[in-house]
């Protein structure tokens, strides 16, 4: 280690080391920017990224046809025996329902409370601490149903057995009531049974079963009767759910007696809520890469080092680096790509779109729509369908795609790009997202530091080196100094 002082010659060693490092350090300061530029790169790609998987995410639930709804169904009369939802195919019939019964699902019971040591089980309660006095403790219990077979130890909790039901046996799910110490496993699909075996094909043989007390109980159907001004008729239901002429009908009490009526009508308001949603989201996100692709980009303004930073002001520091990292992206081909694939898909269904209202406005707004509100109200409520099959659905004719499908399908391929030389991420939202460092600017990063992490260790090498030549120089010219004065004395 060289000791860093002034010399006996009087020079300010610190400050010619700096001023020489100064010159040395040039290429260091330059890979330092060109990396802060690849970083500055990379955050507005993640951010362009983010507002893409956002719109694809909106137009992936927009493309369902509830999204667009322009049916309402609505219950008056007894109000709280049925709900009722309009499909997109709905029909005006007026129905009046009565529900006579309800379907029950099939489900198994503990016929008694489960109880431990005299109080009522918990979900902590094991397998083994449920065998009643007298009984053998198993070292394992058995439960097959709908031939799915799960072995459990006896030292296995109530919890461990539901959650182990739920998320092995897909057709049924399991629940314990704490209150009353019962345990029930329940059919998910209503008019189907449970079906209980054991090794030996013999319910007798499901010794959970037996520790557990559980008692079958099959699946009833409910009895409903819809009444229009063209009939009645009687429906058997093996669940709580019925769709008759594109309603969907949830059945939640018996009102014989008192039938609710369900009355379907035309409201545009849900597909406009939609739509106005989408040309927001849309404009937002052309509007943002439209800005980028044409941002002026000033040459001059290279990102600042450490030093220069200690010179200015914070607010010289923030307005310098706003144009340093303005224009990034200009001209940026994969933006560029994904512009012009949007305002095609737009342009492929213009003609329908301006039916409803919704244009391009001027050239100068490079793609943005509008919406004339009234237009597109009316159209909605005239000829919904027409509207809607420009917007949702699939299309097999890839010059003409509808607009949500198509969409999607351009966009995916835009973040397949970015993916690829960004590192960035095609679900997630979030613009503070990690990039992963296996991609193309991944890669240049890595080489930047590398060549930045070499670059300072030969300038410690270069600070040393000089150190030790002025310490060499100084302990010379002491040298001399001291003959020169042994000299003088001598002649005197």
């Amino acid at each position: 280690m060289v000791t860093r002082i002034n010399g006996f010659s009087g020079m300010d060693i610190d400050s010619m080391v700096t001023s020489l490092m100064t010159v040395k350090r040039a290429p260091l300061d330059k890979l330092n920017q060109q990396k802060q530029v690849l970083d500055w790169t990379r955050d507005s790609y993640r951010t362009i990224n983010s507002k893409i998987v956002q719109l694809t995410n909106k137009l992936q639930q927009m493309n369902l046809s509830a999204a667009t709804n322009t049916q309402k169904s609505t219950v008056s009369g007894n109000t709280t025996a049925v709900r009722a939802e309009a499909n997109a195919d709905a029909s005006p019939v007026t129905m009046n329902v009565e529900v006579k019964t309800l379907a029950k699902k099939a489900n198994m019971q503990s016929k008694d409370g489960l109880t431990f040591d005299g109080s009522t089980a918990t979900l902590t309660t094991t397998l083994g601490q449920l065998v009643k006095t007298g009984d053998t403790v198993e070292e394992s219990y058995q439960l097959n149903i709908n031939n799915k077979t799960l072995d459990f130890k006896q030292s296995d909790s109530l919890s461990t057995v539901i959650s182990r039901i739920n998320s092995e046996i897909p057709t049924v799910s399991a629940s314990f009531d704490e209150i009353s110490g019962k345990l029930t496993i329940t059919s998910k699909e209503g008019g189907k049974d449970i079906t209980l075996t054991g090794k030996d094909g013999t319910a007798q043989s499901s010794t959970l079963s037996n520790l557990l007390g559980l008692e079958s109980h099959a699946a009833e159907k409910g009895k409903v009767t819809i009444t229009t001004d063209s009939g009645s008729k009687d429906y058997d239901t093996t669940g709580d759910t019925l769709v008759v002429n594109g309603v969907k009908l949830t059945f939640l009490e018996t009102n014989v007696g008192s039938p609710s009526k369900i009355t379907t009508e035309s409201d545009p308001t849900k597909a406009m809520e939609t739509i106005k949603s989408f040309v927001d989201t849309y404009n937002e996100l052309l509007g943002l890469m439209n800005s980028k692709i044409s941002e002026q980009k000033y040459r001059d303004y290279a990102p600042l080092t450490a030093e220069q930073k200690k010179e200015m002001t914070e607010d010289d520091v923030k307005n310098w680096e706003e144009k340093a990292k303005s224009g990034l992206l200009k001209n940026d081909s994969i933006l560029s790509t994904a512009v012009t694939s949007m305002r095609s898909v737009i342009a492929a269904n213009l003609g329908i779109l301006s039916e409803a209202g919704i244009t391009t406005g001027q050239y100068y707004e490079k793609g943005k729509l509008q919406i004339d509100e009234d237009k597109l109200k009316s159209a909605l409520t005239s000829n919904p369908d027409r509207i809607l099959s420009a917007f949702r659905g699939t299309s097999s004719d890839p010059k003409n795609p509808t607009i949500f499908s198509g969409l999607r399908t351009e966009l995916n391929s835009t973040l397949d790009m970015l993916v690829k030389k960004v590192g960035t991420s095609k679900q997630d939202t979030d613009a503070t997202m990690t990039l992963k460092t296996e991609s193309i600017m991944g890669e240049q990063l890595k080489q930047y530091n590398k060549r930045i992490s070499s670059l300072e260790q030969k300038m410690v090498d270069w600070e040393t080196r000089y150190y030790k030549q002025f310490a060499a120089m100084e302990k010379a010219m002491s040298q001399m100094q001291s003959q020169s004065s042994s000299l003088t004395s001598f002649f005197q």
